[in-house]
């Protein structure tokens, strides 16, 4: 658009025509090169040296707020559900601060260091995984120990530990090399424990009593250097001879294992019969009170009727002779097959006309019914 003078003395420019519809504009158009320029003299007061003098000064002090503001701004840190933070000023503790959304001053001055206490850690002793994480390496130097008989034993076994969330300070700055110390201290237990034990009694009987004493005397020793460890478990892997002699120890255990299966098997044998015989002793002697009580009581009884015989024998000694005499020989030749005859008063034999054989026949015929 042309622009044309006033002709005033102020020598200011208006358009020359008017606006789109042929109308003057109520304002002129803002020009973004004046603003720009308004704005970089404005700066440029601001700045020191450049002679603005009080506001010069006012600009520094302004920028250094702006500046000392961010700085503050960036000492807020979060920390995970996981983790524990400590802050430090000066390089000294100050305090733990838990999850969420925190604050202590920025670097230089401060800093916090970021612990995952919930975290399980793992350390493998006596071997260790190649990068491909499946073929395991043997490291002898670690895992061959001396036991109480002096004998070489082959220990392998896993730690698995955490940091402990109520005090991971001591973690932090009580010891350096936290996984090596780890490591140092589980290497040097095991040692001890198996120290105090016999070859054969580390490969059968005392294998499940070394795991949680090696665990008891690590978390004691770890307490001593106030080491901020938790010690959660210890887990045997395997425990052999060298493997030189390896198989006449795999023998030994064989035959005790036979040994132990034998004297099970006596011992079940025994708990089986032993019952069996006290039973049928306790049964004969019962039988044997028994017969005892029932003899007892027939002789008892025998005498009771003998005295009681006695005493009518007194008072009728004909009588009861008789009577005696006639039971007795009922007693003694009435299951008999025989007839006998009594002579008469006269001396006569009995008539010989008495049908005997008729007399003979009916025992045998009422043997046989």
């Amino acid at each position: 658009m042309p622009w044309i003078s006033d002709g005033g003395g102020g020598g200011s420019w208006k358009p020359s025509g008017g606006g789109p519809w042929g109308q003057k504009p109520s304002s002129p158009q803002p020009d973004l090169e004046d603003y720009l320029r308004r704005a970089q003299d404005r700066l440029r007061s601001w700045l020191p040296g450049s002679g603005g003098g009080l506001g010069g000064a006012r600009g520094l002090l302004a920028l250094l707020l702006v500046g000392v503001s961010l700085w503050l701004l960036s000492g807020f840190y979060t920390v995970g559900p996981s983790e524990v933070g400590l802050n430090k000023i000066f390089g000294r503790y100050t305090g733990k601060t838990g999850p969420g959304l925190n604050y202590n001053l920025p670097y230089p001055i401060g800093d916090v260091d970021k612990l995952a206490v919930t975290t399980r850690n793992t350390i493998n002793v006596g071997f260790a995984y190649r990068a491909d994480g499946r073929n395991a390496v043997d490291l002898p130097e670690e895992s061959l120990m001396l036991t109480g008989d002096e004998n070489i034993a082959d220990v392998k076994f896993v730690v698995i530990w955490q940091i402990d969330p109520v005090r991971p300070e001591d973690y932090a700055f009580n010891i350096a090399n936290q996984r090596e110390t780890v490591k140092a201290v589980a290497e040097s237990a095991m040692r001890e424990v198996i120290g105090r034990s016999q070859i054969q009694r580390i490969l059968t009987a005392d294998r499940r009593v070394i795991e949680p004493a090696v665990q008891e005397l690590m978390q004691r020793i770890l307490n001593e250097y106030k080491a901020g460890v938790l010690v959660l478990q210890v887990q045997l892997q395997s425990v052999d001879p060298p493997e030189q002699v390896i198989a006449a120890f795999r023998d030994v255990t064989a035959a005790q294992q036979d040994q132990n299966r034998m004297r099970n098997e006596a011992e079940a044998y025994a708990n089986r019969v032993v019952p069996e015989a006290r039973g049928k002793a306790a049964a004969m002697i019962q039988e044997a009170e028994g017969y005892r009580e029932q003899t007892v009581a027939e002789a008892t009884g025998q005498a009771a009727r003998f005295l009681k015989i006695y005493e009518e024998y007194k008072k009728a000694p004909d009588v009861t002779r008789e009577r005696m005499y006639l039971e007795t020989m009922e007693r003694v030749f009435g299951g008999m097959d025989k007839v006998i005859l009594d002579q008469g008063s006269d001396g006569q034999p009995v008539v010989p006309f008495l049908p005997l054989g008729s007399l003979l026949d009916k025992p045998h015929e009422g043997a046989r019914r």
